[in-house]
């Protein structure tokens, strides 16, 4: 498949059908690799990686990716390029055209990715920005998927800040046909521009953490130490909402934990529920080596 956009700034540059076509092929991906049977469909295929950001699963995921699927991955730290001297995101990402078939960010600012992409003439990936994290929400549609059997109609709920990936895990459960309750503290929920988009597809409604757990098929949330803010006002903000076993038994039943992780046990989610039997959170992680791949091939192969 190929996918009707150039760049994946935000899952709603994908269409629905687009979507579950992804989800699809990262589980085939990984059938695929689990048998030995994976392909080198982008033999001599080159990503340049732009880190803003510390990174563990984005920087290991794309690189490995790319290794499994044939190509290679170049790491820049944005303080070793021209970057940091100064150089506009547009004209980096002239250069690297010339010698990269795609670029991958992760970035402070959205508008960097959105500078990077009006640059560029190959395909611009966001590996995380302060408003979208597309790559971590895909993958966990596949956990979803995986796990659960499905993606359409499920019950998602949020617990805690309405973060990038918050946004980006309601812009998929519009795409896939699910409904979303957010439990977030006043001024912490979620982008309400992302929300108004996916109230024309999917229920999207603020709740109380037990409202919003109560029942759903998955329970989701963040670290609440962010790396824009990690101040105490914060983190006193969003104690209540931290996901424990007490507010798991209000799930539904064979209902599963999701975390993009670092997770900070005892904070936004005691150690029970990290670790105990209906987290994914392996899982999810796995699978974003098996997403970013599905979505590589959509835009190089």
């Amino acid at each position: 498949m190929r996918l009707g956009t150039r760049d994946l700034l935000t899952l709603a540059d994908l269409s629905p059908r687009e979507f579950a076509r992804l989800v699809d092929d990262s589980l085939r991906l990984k059938r695929a690799h689990r048998r030995g049977a994976g392909r080198p469909l982008l033999r001599g295929r080159t990503l340049a990686m732009i880190f803003e950001k510390p990174s563990t699963r984005t920087r290991v995921s794309f690189e490995v990716g790319m290794g499994q699927l044939g190509g290679r991955a170049v790491v820049l730290p944005a303080g070793e390029t021209q970057l940091s001297r100064g150089e506009t995101p547009e004209d980096t990402a002239r250069t690297l055209s010339r010698y990269a078939d795609c670029i991958m960010a992760r970035v402070y600012g959205h508008g960097t990715l959105e500078r990077l992409a009006a640059g560029s003439s190959v395909p611009v990936i966001n590996g995380l920005s302060d408003s979208s994290h597309p790559c971590q929400a895909l993958a966990d549609f596949v956990t979803m998927r995986e796990r659960l059997g499905r993606i359409r109609g499920l019950r998602i709920a949020w617990i805690g800040d309405g973060s990038n990936v918050c946004n980006s895990v309601i812009q998929g459960a519009a795409l896939a046909g699910s409904d979303v309750s957010v439990a977030a503290p006043r001024g912490m929920g979620p982008d309400p521009a992302v929300v108004r988009e996916a109230r024309k597809l999917v229920r999207v409604e603020m709740a109380t953490a037990r409202e919003a757990a109560r029942g759903a098929d998955v329970v989701a949330t963040d670290t609440h130490s962010s790396m824009h803010d990690r101040g105490g006002a914060r983190l006193r903000r969003l104690a209540p909402y931290r996901v424990d076993s007490a507010l798991m038994r209000l799930a539904g039943e064979g209902a599963i934990f999701m975390h993009c992780l670092p997770a900070t046990r005892g904070r936004e989610v005691t150690a029970a529920v990290l670790d105990g039997p209906r987290s994914a959170v392996w899982d999810e992680a796995e699978n974003r080596l098996h997403a970013q791949k599905a979505l590589l091939v959509a835009l190089l192969g």
